[in-house]
């Protein structure tokens, strides 16, 4: 992925994983490793951990302490 450097990493990185998300690529129960993410992003775990928190935040993905995050169910 080009990165646009009008915009934050982080920011761009949450875009994606929203169209793999809608797209189908990530079905609902799908778990999110922030260290594979961060690795095939090229990016540090705290820019990834910024994108996993917006969409957290906005409901893509639920995160359970000592087990990780999920797609979450439903539509968005």
């Amino acid at each position: 992925m080009e990165f646009d450097p009008r915009r934050p990493k982080w920011q761009q990185i949450a875009d994606e994983i929203t169209c793999r998300i809608d797209g189908g690529q990530y079905p609902p129960g799908f778990q999110l490793s922030e260290v594979r993410l961060a690795a095939e992003f090229g990016v540090n775990r705290d820019t990834m951990r910024k994108a996993t928190r917006a969409l957290r935040e906005s409901g893509r993905i639920t995160t359970t302490p000592g087990m990780g995050s999920f797609v979450a169910d439903g539509d968005h």
